[in-house]
């Protein structure tokens, strides 16, 4: 298995968000569906080791977040929907700055951004628009070796040329052993992506969706 979860429960306040008995996936791209207010941002946000929880997330069968957090987030990543940085810093800082962090290949920012179209390395985010800086947060999660990518409305905000190539990166990095979670709207089943399963987030649990 690549990614497991067991008695996982994220609390705000005194109200249960997510409660999740058992949860496994294996290798492949898996769309995860809900409603909005249904807990997505909050479940991948969780997986990312950004909220607090109770019980037990394990990656590759070796790398438990609690008690393994910076080798379990050398290996899992991140886009967020809507992505927010200091409006002082560059995308070069900012990518500059994950990679080093990640351990990332030599020669993979650049492949990254010339892929997603980022020219405007040197311009603060305060200039940018959502779409750019949505593209910056698309290159940051591919950053590393990640054994899974979660992408949380990936395709809000970017334009069709920036939505080919990230298609284009979705399929290199799967057939490379990356699983996929992606969030979104809108369907993918018309992008050429061989999608190994869905999954619903309804009344605090992960329930399978026939595709």
């Amino acid at each position: 298995m690549v990614l497991e979860i067991s008695n996982l429960r994220q609390r705000y306040g005194s109200r249960e968000v997510l409660y999740i008995p058992s949860w496994q996936i294996s290798t492949g791209i898996y769309w995860i569906q809900g409603e909005n207010g249904a807990g997505k941002s909050t479940l991948f946000r969780t997986l990312a080791g950004m909220l607090p929880f109770t019980g037990t997330i394990l990656l590759e069968q070796t790398f438990n977040l609690a008690t393994n957090p910076v080798a379990y987030r050398l290996r899992l990543s991140l886009g967020e929907a809507e992505p927010l940085y200091p409006a002082f810093l560059t995308p070069a800082d900012l990518l500059a700055f994950v990679a080093e962090a990640r351990q990332s290949p030599a020669g993979q920012v650049e492949e990254l951004t010339g892929v997603l179209g980022i020219n405007y390395l040197q311009h603060p985010f305060g200039s940018c628009s959502s779409g750019m800086v949505k593209k910056v947060s698309l290159a940051l999660s591919f950053l590393g070796r990640p054994s899974v990518i979660i992408l949380d409305e990936p395709l809000i905000t970017i334009d069709q040329e920036a939505r080919a190539a990230l298609f284009t990166l979705i399929r290199a990095y799967h057939e490379q052993g990356t699983t996929f979670l992606l969030s979104s709207h809108q369907s993918f089943r018309d992008e050429g992506l061989a999608l190994t399963g869905s999954y619903s987030l309804a009344n605090k649990n992960l329930v399978p969706v026939c595709l």
